[in-house]
Formats: C-alpha cells, sequence, structure tokens
C-alpha cells in the first residue's frame, strides 16, 4: 500500500505540473443510463468555456426527471486529475450526478441500506458516480482519496467510485 500511494503523489506532483503547461482539459463520459457520449474540452488557458460548462451540465442530468442543474468546476477538475494521475485518457462512464431533489428522496426511500444521504452533494452538482474504462475501481478509488479533495465513497457490489467536492470523507 506504502508503495501506491508514493506512486499516486508522484503522479500528483505531475498533474499539477501539466496544469501549468497544459492548455486544454478534456474529459469523455458515456452515460450508463442514456447511452449518450459526450467528449469535450471544458477548460483552455486556465479558464472554463461556458459553452462546453453548460454542455456538461446538460449531460449530467437527472435522467429519472430530465431535471439538470449547474455541476462543479471544480468536480470537473478533480476527476480529470484523478484520470491524469493514473495515465489514463479513459472515458468515464456515468453512473450518477445531478440528483433532483425528488429523485434523492425515491433513493432514499428504496431502503436503508442504499447508502443515500439526505443532503447528498448529488443534490448541489458536486458529486458524480463513476467507473473509468481500463482502470479497476479500487485504483480508481485509492487515487482520489489520495488526492484530499472531497469525498469518495467505493460501492463495490455496483463497481463504481462517488468523487465530490464536499469535505474530505470516506465510506
Amino acid at each position: 500500500m506504502a508503495v501506491v500511494v508514493t506512486l499516486i503523489l508522484a503522479s500528483l506532483a505531475s498533474v499539477s505540473q501539466g496544469k501549468l503547461e497544459n492548455d486544454e482539459r478534456q474529459l469523455s463520459f458515456y452515460h450508463t443510463h442514456t447511452g449518450k457520449r459526450l467528449d469535450i474540452v471544458y477548460s483552455r488557458n486556465g479558464a472554463y468555456v461556458p459553452s462546453a460548462l453548460e454542455e456538461i451540465n446538460h449531460f449530467l442530468f437527472d435522467f429519472r426527471t430530465g431535471d439538470a442543474a449547474e455541476m462543479d468546476p471544480e468536480l470537473l477538475d478533480l476527476i480529470f486529475d484523478v484520470r491524469a494521475a493514473l495515465g489514463s485518457d479513459g472515458t468515464y462512464q456515468v453512473v450518477s450526478a445531478y440528483r433532483s431533489p425528488k429523485t434523492n428522496e425515491m433513493l432514499r426511500g428504496r431502503s436503508a441500506k442504499t447508502g443515500v444521504a439526505k443532503n447528498s452533494q448529488h443534490l448541489l452538482g458536486k458529486a458524480i458516480d463513476v467507473r473509468l474504462e481500463g482502470v479497476r475501481t479500487t485504483r480508481l478509488r485509492d487515487t482520489a482519496l489520495a488526492m484530499k479533495r472531497g469525498g469518495v465513497g467505493f460501492y463495490e457490489a455496483s463497481d463504481f467510485v462517488h468523487m465530490d467536492t464536499g469535505r474530505p470523507r470516506s465510506w
């Protein structure tokens, strides 16, 4: 485990340098519920691209209700940096992103074992549940945890990782 953490921290240092030298930040998504794909540059020369953020907001909508919300750009930076630290340019498979209050309550009501928080970061557009093509979810989790930039949850049975820009915590 110590070797893994050391490698992750070394990768994080190179990601920070890359942010200064690279003028484009690109993400690829596949939405597991809609079957849609999005490959988009969301930041150029250190500035967010407003039209790209709007497109991402729409793509990461609550597929159950059709509601969309503004996604936190820091969340996009987090998942970009996690992917870069892993040495991947793979596509994120989106299980869940923005969640409307109606959907959140419905999911909470299904079972006490679902782990759906009453005040979920998903409600604020600050959370995403994903897999990363070509990367084991345990590696994805470990890399996100090493960054200490928000909450990280690991759902082994469903094989996805939750990342958010709330306070650092894990489950």
